[in-house]
């Protein structure tokens, strides 16, 4: 089982920028494709962006071309670079592991990081 440690949320004016990062314990790291998912206050979590073991990326059509998924796998950690930041970004952000040819996260939800963009 992979831990997943995910930080860099905050309080941002709308227009602003953060960079969330994910930090998995142990070695399959490198095994998995990785997600970034978000669940904004009453609405169901969703996935956000994909980021697969060879780079190639995958985003919603809500963020593409403010936000930017990347990985180390030497760090076992994947980021979330977030830019023009809205009030419909806000939401806990979620990282999680999907097998290569998968659609469904595997583990087990961390806490995730709370960001909030203010208007």
């Amino acid at each position: 089982q992979v831990q997943l440690v995910e930080s860099g949320g905050g309080l941002v004016q709308a227009g602003g920028s953060l960079r969330l990062s994910c930090a998995a314990s142990g070695s399959i790291f490198r095994g998995f494709d990785m997600v970034w998912y978000r669940q904004a206050p009453g609405k169901q979590r969703e996935l956000v962006a994909r980021i697969t073991i060879s780079g190639s990326t995958y985003y919603v059509t809500a963020v593409k071309g403010r936000f930017t998924i990347s990985r180390d796998n030497a760090k076992n950690t994947v980021y979330l670079q977030m830019n023009s930041l809205k009030p419909e970004d806000t939401g806990v952000y979620y990282c999680n592991t999907v097998s290569p040819l998968g659609v469904s996260p595997i583990q087990n939800w961390g806490q995730g990081t709370q960001v909030t963009v203010s208007s």
